[in-house]
Parts: C-alpha cells; sequence; structure tokens
C-alpha cells in the first residue's frame, strides 16, 4: 500500500452552532471567525490548547443564513453577507454593527476585498456583483452580470482583475476598475461554486457542481492547464495552502481532498473511511490559517474542524 504523504488528525473540533456552518475567514493573532444557518458569527483561538473552549459569540443577525465572512486586518472589521439585509460590518474592537449597506433581500454567497483597490466585492444571488467603496461602505456599482446566481468572487491584485463565477457555468474575469469583461471561461458543465488564486496569483482554479477541479495558468490569459474529476458529488470550496504548494478541496460527498498544486495529482483523502472524526455530511468551506501546518474545515454536521498535517519523512 503506497504510504500518504502525510500524518493528519483532527486535533479539534468547534461546536456551538445550532445549524450548518457554511463561514470561515481567518483573523489575526491565531483568530478564525464561523457563521452559518443559525446566523451566529463566533470567533475562535486556534492556539490555544482547546479551541473549543475559547469559542465567543460576535455578532448575531435574525432570520437570515450567513455564507459569505471576510476579516478586513486594517480596521479589525468583519464584513459579513446576511442574506436577508445586505453587507453588515462588525467593529471587533466593540463587537457592534457600524455599517449596513443594504443590497436587498437576496443571498450573498461571496465576499472579496483589496486595500490596494479599495474597494469589497459582493456576489449576490441575484447575479449581481455590488462594490462597495472600503472607507465608507457604500455602494459604488451594482452591475448585472448573470440570469442566475453569482456564487465565488476573486481579487487578483497583481492584474487589477475580479474572477467571477455562478449558476450560469461561467467564469467571468473583469477589469477591476471598469468591471468590463475581459475575458470568459466556458468549461465547467454545471454551477461554479468556487475559485482560488495561489499566492503569486499565477495559477488559477475553479470548482462545482459538476464534481470537476479545473486548473487555468493565469498568468498567460487563464489559458487552462488541467481538468479532474476530483469528487463523487459537487466541489463548495477549493483553497490553495499559504505557500501555494497543496490545493484543498471540500465537496457534498463529505470528504477534503488534498492536490498537488503543480501536477494536479491527489495526494490524500480525509474522509470517516480514512480519516479519524471526518465529517458526517456536507464540507462546505476551508480555510489554511497563516503560519500554522493546519487546515479548517466547516460542514452541515454544524462542526468546524482543525486538521493537524505533518509531512512524512
Amino acid at each position: 500500500m503506497t504510504k500518504t504523504p502525510f500524518l493528519i488528525s483532527r486535533r479539534a473540533t468547534l461546536t456551538g452552532h445550532r445549524d450548518c456552518v457554511y463561514g470561515l475567514t481567518e483573523g489575526a493573532d491565531n483568530q478564525l471567525f464561523s457563521a452559518g444557518g443559525d446566523g451566529l458569527m463566533v470567533s475562535w483561538d486556534l492556539s490555544a490548547p482547546d479551541p473549543d473552549a475559547t469559542g465567543e459569540l460576535v455578532a448575531q443577525v435574525v432570520g437570515a443564513s450567513v455564507y459569505a465572512l471576510r476579516y478586513r486586518p486594517a480596521t479589525n472589521h468583519l464584513l459579513v453577507g446576511h442574506n436577508g439585509e445586505g453587507v453588515q460590518v462588525v467593529d471587533l474592537a466593540n463587537r457592534q454593527i457600524v455599517r449596513a449597506p443594504a443590497l436587498g433581500a437576496t443571498p450573498i454567497f461571496d465576499l472579496a476585498l483589496s486595500e490596494r483597490l479599495g474597494r469589497a466585492w459582493a456576489a449576490l444571488g441575484d447575479g449581481s456583483l455590488v462594490e462597495l467603496d472600503l472607507q465608507t461602505y457604500a455602494v459604488r456599482r451594482r452591475v448585472p452580470l448573470s440570469g442566475g446566481s453569482l456564487r465565488t468572487v476573486v481579487v487578483a491584485e497583481s492584474r487589477g482583475e475580479l474572477i467571477v463565477a455562478g449558476s450560469d457555468h461561467r467564469i467571468r474575469i473583469l477589469d477591476a476598475d471598469s468591471l468590463q469583461i475581459k475575458h470568459e471561461l466556458i468549461a465547467h458543465t454545471n454551477s461554479v461554486f468556487t475559485a482560488a488564486l495561489n499566492p503569486d496569483e499565477s495559477q488559477l482554479v475553479t470548482a462545482g457542481r459538476d464534481a470537476q477541479l479545473r486548473t487555468w495558468d493565469a498568468a498567460n490569459g487563464y489559458a487552462p492547464v488541467r481538468s479532474v474529476v476530483a469528487h463523487l458529488f459537487a466541489i463548495h470550496h477549493a483553497a490553495f495552502s499559504p505557500d501555494g504548494a497543496l490545493i484543498a478541496t471540500a465537496s457534498l460527498d463529505k470528504s477534503i481532498k488534498l492536490w498537488s498544486a503543480r501536477t494536479g495529482r491527489l495526494l490524500q483523502v480525509l474522509d470517516r473511511g480514512r480519516a479519524a472524526g471526518g465529517h458526517g455530511t456536507s464540507v462546505n468551506r476551508l480555510v489554511w490559517p497563516t503560519g500554522r501546518r493546519e487546515l479548517v474545515s466547516c460542514s452541515d454536521d454544524r462542526t468546524v474542524a482543525i486538521w493537524s498535517l505533518t509531512r512524512r519523512e
């Protein structure tokens, strides 16, 4: 039997959410934030011996799920995609909502921001992309892009581009200033749920309902590189490790998979059959915490899992 490249164990299970957990974002100083169907935003200390004991309620939205979270280090703000009222901006120092730009009663599936460009963007369920000013959080523009929902938005700062995709199967590359379409990538056969850039923004991966993990050469006009049948069912999220060497994917099939970013080769599978403490149902989102040999996942099973990864000698 071939040895797997990593020793992986579930270091901690973070509990307390009362519904599916959909959103994760890394904060400052080993802090993690989670949110989900219960409308609770919870902070956790990843450096604590028992991170589960550190869970603290930061804010709560009533009557709506939260799919999208984004931490803003420059201001210590947490941007929350409230699925009934728009984006809510939480000042974490005093745990108060300081801004709440209304975007209408439509789901917010993803958020991205850029301090360099001074803007944030929200991908909406009505097919619109909304641009916010980071100084005031006021809505600058709302651009209809699709007849279906937008599910993911990623900013490529080095090229001044946005990568937006959703349920119409298309991946749109936009100029971040004009919001005009520069490229359209048509390869997926169903909804695209996730897009991710590696740290130097040279490589893009996309995935979604067709369970294909597709790789694109982002530095050379987004030329296609490879496509892999990666999971049995829909892929909800993909994320590069901080060094860019690994890609992790999370799926409706209850598994997390690790891939070589260079070759596209499957390296390891985390599920209940192969990893003690694997999630019991759909895995929704992933975070690679900076400076830690860990991967964090959240699931419909209402838990957040912290996985320790040690490379075998």
